[in-house]
């Protein structure tokens, strides 16, 4: 009897190839829905986790002869990744809600499903590789370098990874859609959704004030300490923000800090931002304790290249060291490790490092 794989179905081409894909290799795949935020198929908000991506996951299952299944989590959605979104931006750092979003609610509830239905497999249509070999589970980069998407999957624990299939991983975007229309899928041209799905037209500050309610005024200084002006809540700023500070300079400024204790805003030229060494805690290792590396390359962002660092443990915290000059960090992003195209670790950026 083959094997049962849940597929994450969230209306999009990849998700929509990824059980494709698992179908065809002999697997029983049964298509899930997760709807996570109410007000995502309303008008001027993002695309994702919808009434209309349901009805496209459901009209795909359809295509493909699969179970398809519907769960509703709105509730954890917002407890587990909207909440610690808004308190995150109150402390002055910058979440990344969609790591959040695959740790503690995609992949959490996916796996409980999975063991009620007596799945042995679990997997979605993120571009990067789970290559499975000698008994060890490798998180690898995706073939599509546009599009990989390691860097989100950095929280997969061992045995998440041991039980995880990413099928469209081994595929470019474009194969992927050439796959779909091939077979007719109504997602094969369906736009990409790149954007939080949860926060609208307003922006990211629109979702925090509505959930705070009330701000802490403050100042905003210079990095010499002169002060420069005021600002209506911390929250409306980010280490490395540029525009929209409203402060008539002689050169470009960029914030370099943020004091959430004293609601504080430190601004300065844009060689202030980088930072030799930062502190990186909540700490995942992908290889065994013998086999970790004192030296990888690391990504702070979702879109920008690695850089060569060393890396010194500090019990659950690791401290990074870049080798070839320095790079800006922000607080609250995620650096994750590399040994080649592979994951070796990865946690969140606390901050700079003496």
């Amino acid at each position: 009897m083959s094997h049962t794989v849940l597929v994450a179905m969230s209306g999009g081409v990849d998700s929509s190839v990824a059980a494709l894909l698992l179908l065809e290799q002999g697997y029983r795949v049964v298509g899930v829905t997760l709807r996570l935020h109410d007000s995502c198929g309303s008008p001027g908000a993002k695309r994702c986790c919808g009434l209309e991506d349901t009805f496209d996951a459901r009209e795909v299952a359809r295509a493909l002869g699969i179970e398809h299944r519907v769960l509703e989590h709105q509730e954890a959605f917002r407890r587990l990744v909207v909440k610690p979104f808004v308190e995150a931006y109150a402390r002055g750092e910058t979440p990344n809600p969609c790591i959040l979003c695959n740790e503690r609610v995609k992949f959490g509830t996916l796996w409980e499903y999975a063991r009620e239905l007596g799945a042995t497999w679990v997997a979605t249509g993120h571009h990067a590789r789970m290559v499975h070999q000698d008994g060890l589970s490798r998180l690898r980069r995706g073939r599509d370098p546009a599009k990989d998407q390691s860097y989100v999957l950095f929280p997969l624990t061992e045995q998440q990874r041991g039980r995880t299939l990413l099928p469209v991983g081994e595929w470019t975007k474009e194969e992927i859609r050439a796959k779909a229309r091939g077979l007719g899928l109504a997602t094969a041209d369906k736009p990409e959704s790149q954007d939080i799905c949860f926060v609208g037209p307003g922006g990211y500050a629109e979702v925090v004030e509505r959930e705070l309610e009330t701000f802490r005024p403050g100042l905003v200084r210079h990095l010499d300490g002169r002060p420069l002006g005021t600002h209506a809540g911390i929250h409306r700023f980010t280490v490395g923000q540029r525009h929209g500070l409203a402060i008539p300079w002689g050169e470009a400024l960029y914030v370099t800090a943020i004091d959430a204790e004293a609601a504080e805003v430190t601004v300065g030229p844009r060689e202030a931002l980088g930072v030799p060494k930062f502190e990186v805690g909540d700490w995942i290792w992908h290889v065994a304790e013998g086999n970790r590396p004192t030296e990888a390359w690391v990504q702070v962002r979702y879109h920008q290249p690695p850089l060569r660092a060393r890396l010194v443990e500090a019990g659950e915290a690791v401290m990074i060291e870049w080798l070839d000059g320095v790079r800006a960090v922000t607080p609250g992003q995620a650096a994750v490790a590399y040994l080649g195209d592979t994951v070796v670790g990865g946690g969140w950026i606390s901050g700079r490092a003496e």
